[in-house]
């Protein structure tokens, strides 16, 4: 069930007017609808806004990430889930567990989440968070390791589903060795074929310490459109990849936006923007 509309933060035009320009140019070329919510106070809409399940339920779940915490400006940037919903006329279902929606790596019937998942949820007993995740998404959890330096601990910066037996996911020969290990030992479990996809660590900016410039992989999934972040820095790692993923996706549309000034503050085009089938 492929979502058909997408949602952004209407702080993302005030914001970073350049890249929502560029990104609902490509939208509205392919005739995707695109919708703003409002009383939102972060443009990261992935997080705060409820998962659909394959059946269309839209569940919500409790959003206070623990690196949100410590910082007054983070603690004030999170938005409230139920004023969010309220105003933008959304009914989901209500779930006290905590987790980000960039967490979720849906696809039919297998969800994929990081082991972040149980530091966010302290009070659960392992099992029973899971067993309780598999009831709402009405999918198979799927648990690879976290990446210790990703302050967010995301699933939607390190692998996306191609079909049900097939992922792909950021070139795992470059990758960290507890993540190459986690990854493959999940791939064996599950049967699923993994597909390298290639990334590169940006440079040193401390400015903007959450740079997350060079991961391919938290592209927008629309309809039949994916739409791929191009960095501009390795032209030939971007036309690589845009090459690697009309392979991957023969019969899917793609296209490319410049989405750095939004990459810059620790994001892509996942994460700041929330699809649904409606």
């Amino acid at each position: 069930m492929r979502p058909n509309t997408v949602y952004i933060s209407s702080l993302l035009k005030k914001k970073f007017p350049t890249a929502a320009k560029e990104l609902i140019s490509v939208l509205d070329k392919h005739n995707i609808i695109v919708k703003e919510l409002t009383d939102t106070k972060d443009i990261w809409c992935r997080d705060y806004m409820p998962i659909q399940n394959r059946l269309g339920e839209l569940v919500q779940f409790k959003y206070n990430p623990s690196y949100l915490k410590g910082k007054k400006e983070w603690e004030e940037s999170r938005s409230d889930v139920h004023i969010v919903c309220e105003t933008n006329g959304i009914k989901p279902i209500y779930s006290d567990i905590n987790i980000d929606g960039g967490n979720i790596v849906l696809y039919n019937d297998k969800a994929i989440l990081t082991d972040r998942i149980f530091i966010e949820n302290p009070n659960y007993d392992k099992d029973k968070l899971i067993a309780e995740l598999e009831c709402l998404l009405k999918a198979k959890i799927i648990v690879i390791p976290a990446i210790k330096t990703d302050i967010t601990g995301h699933a939607d910066g390190m692998v996306r589903f191609v079909n049900e037996n097939t992922i792909l996911g950021n070139n795992l020969d470059i990758e960290y060795k507890y993540i190459r290990d986690g990854i493959n030992k999940v791939c064996k479990e599950n049967g699923l074929s993994y597909i390298n996809v290639p990334f590169f660590e940006p440079k040193k900016d401390k400015s903007h310490e959450m740079n997350v410039i060079g991961i391919y992989v938290n592209y927008l999934e629309v309809g039949n459109l994916i739409i791929l972040p191009k960095f501009g820095e390795k032209d030939n790692l971007d036309l690589e990849t845009e090459q690697l993923f009309k392979k991957i996706f023969p019969d899917r549309i793609i296209e490319t936006v410049n989405y750095n000034e939004v990459a810059l503050e620790g994001g892509l085009l996942n994460c700041s923007t929330w699809t649904i089938r409606e």
